[in-house]
């Protein structure tokens, strides 16, 4: 059976932010054309580095790729696999072996082989040779601004909530399994479903946000804080905390999806747990009635 000729959205889409989407919108464009759109990236976690903390998991980034940008094939490689490889053998190997492109899409600063040493005039040229055609989109702004995750991770660690969300395209998004914590928030009266970032993740200003929570295909109100716990003395790796009113059941070992909609208050230490409790109260009724 004859291999399906593709169309390959190039790039690392961390974030997935507006720009990304408008070079996976390209690719799933080609789908009149009989090409199957599909995404090169890399996994998260091999592709962090110099400094810079990476702002989606796979679960997140896989998740918007496939079910807002609709493009179903996703080829997730660790950098390390692909970062030794010359422009010629990635364009032969990877676009043209395992992917059988026939139409490439990237932004204009796409950079590719070893020590990222070729670019889009390089790739244009391996297309003549191996048979696919490239195009590429120009980056996205708002405001005058350039769309980028570099802005994006700025915005997330100085808790300007909504720009961030404006130049993701949507509302930041937490994606994963919801462990056991010390079932403070039960004994406060707020149960919380507890969500650990991953040691190579951006993790937002740490504070109290105004959420949603999709718990059994139902969005509820929710609030979330992120942190780790001062008042506490919590000691573990920063972690989501959702409080999600109106909700009863044990999530414990399923993914959870919370979206975080505004930036309520900094993380601080209470003096007592009762002022703990009484602050909980009160940031719930703003997060709530915030929606």
């Amino acid at each position: 059976m004859k291999k399906v000729r593709t169309s390959a959205a190039l790039g690392l889409f961390d974030g997935v932010h507006l720009g990304h989407r408008a070079v996976l919108k390209e690719a799933l464009a080609q789908k009149q054309n009989g090409l199957q759109p599909c995404a090169f990236t890399f996994s998260p976690e091999s592709a962090a580095g110099k400094g810079a903390k990476y702002i989606y998991g796979k679960a997140e980034k896989e998740h918007i790729i496939r079910d807002i940008c609709l493009i179903e094939e996703i080829y997730s490689h660790d950098f390390a696999d692909i970062c030794g490889m010359d422009g010629e053998t990635f364009a032969k190997e990877i676009l043209c072996g395992e992917m059988n492109a026939a139409h490439v899409v990237c932004g204009k600063d796409f950079r590719f082989g070893t020590g990222a040493s070729c670019g889009i005039d390089e790739l244009a040229g391996f297309g003549r040779k191996y048979g696919f055609t490239v195009q590429t989109v120009d980056d996205v702004c708002l405001g005058g601004e350039r769309v980028s995750s570099t802005e994006i991770r700025r915005f997330l660690t100085a808790g300007e909530l909504r720009r961030a969300n404006l130049f993701l395209g949507k509302p930041y998004m937490i994606m994963k399994e919801v462990s056991h914590g010390a079932q403070l928030g039960r004994t406060l009266g707020f149960p919380t479903a507890n969500q650990v970032f991953e040691s190579g993740q951006l993790v937002p200003k740490f504070g109290v946000y105004a959420s949603r929570t999709l718990a059994d295909g139902k969005w509820y109100p929710s609030m979330t804080n992120i942190g780790v716990k001062p008042t506490v003395e919590y000691g573990g790796a920063p972690l989501a905390e959702t409080y999600i009113h109106g909700f009863s059941g044990d999530l414990y070992g399923r993914a959870l999806q919370v979206v975080l909609l505004d930036f309520i208050r900094a993380e601080k230490r209470f003096a007592s747990v009762d002022e703990l409790r009484e602050q909980i109260s009160s940031d719930v009724n703003t997060a709530v009635n915030a929606l």
